[in-house]
């Protein structure tokens, strides 16, 4: 007669990952994707933006002036820095006059409503120019001097020193007659030569 046969069951002896191991391997992974894509805004990046959002709001001021005065921008035919004519603007067309101010300056805004002769702003502006004037500069950030520019010239500064250095040596923006904004490195990106009927004034230094 025969035996019954006895069945074996192999038991694999193979390694297997551990529960800790996947979990350590997830984790790594999960690392490397945050830091490859996790950069964030950088100081620079917000600065400008921001700037972007103080001309946004100049823009309706200076809109709303034109209207009352035949489409001319403000003009103060003494005024010597940005400061001079941008004054007819505060508290008539708008009182937040930290709008006037870039926020890399780290200068305190003065008094809602004051008037900019009593402070600095951080913005050069391209007096006598008229809303129907397009896309040429209106306002802009600080320049490295007031004189003519072409395309591609140099008007923020290089260095992130004085002159013209609202964000370091991170460019700047443009605000023209249309309402948009431009940003732009260290160089120009538009024309910006002036009209004999246009001055530059930069802020009080």
């Amino acid at each position: 007669m025969q035996e019954p046969r006895q069945l074996h069951c192999r038991v694999s002896t193979s390694a297997a990952f551990s529960l800790i191991e996947l979990l350590v391997v997830l984790a790594v992974v999960l690392i490397l994707t945050v830091l490859y894509w996790d950069h964030g805004p950088s100081k620079r990046d917000l600065g400008i933006a921001a700037c972007q959002q103080n001309l946004e709001k100049i823009y309706l001021a200076m809109e709303i002036y034109a209207r009352d005065n035949a489409g001319k921008y403000p003009v103060n035919t003494n005024a010597v820095t940005s400061e001079d004519a941008l004054a007819l603007l505060v508290p008539h067309y708008t009182s937040d006059t930290s709008a006037f101010l870039c926020p890399s300056s780290g200068d305190t805004p003065p008094p809602a409503g004051k008037s900019s002769r009593d402070w600095k702003t951080s913005y050069a502006y391209y007096m006598g120019r008229r809303s129907t004037d397009g896309d040429s500069a209106l306002m802009s950030d600080k320049q490295v001097n007031a004189l003519s520019k072409n395309a591609g010239d140099t008007v923020f500064s290089t260095t992130g020193q004085p002159p013209g250095n609202n964000h370091g040596k991170g460019g700047g923006n443009f605000l023209t007659c249309s309402g948009g904004v431009i940003s732009s490195g260290d160089n120009a990106p538009i024309s910006l030569n002036l009209a004999p009927s246009v001055t530059l004034l930069n802020p009080k230094p």
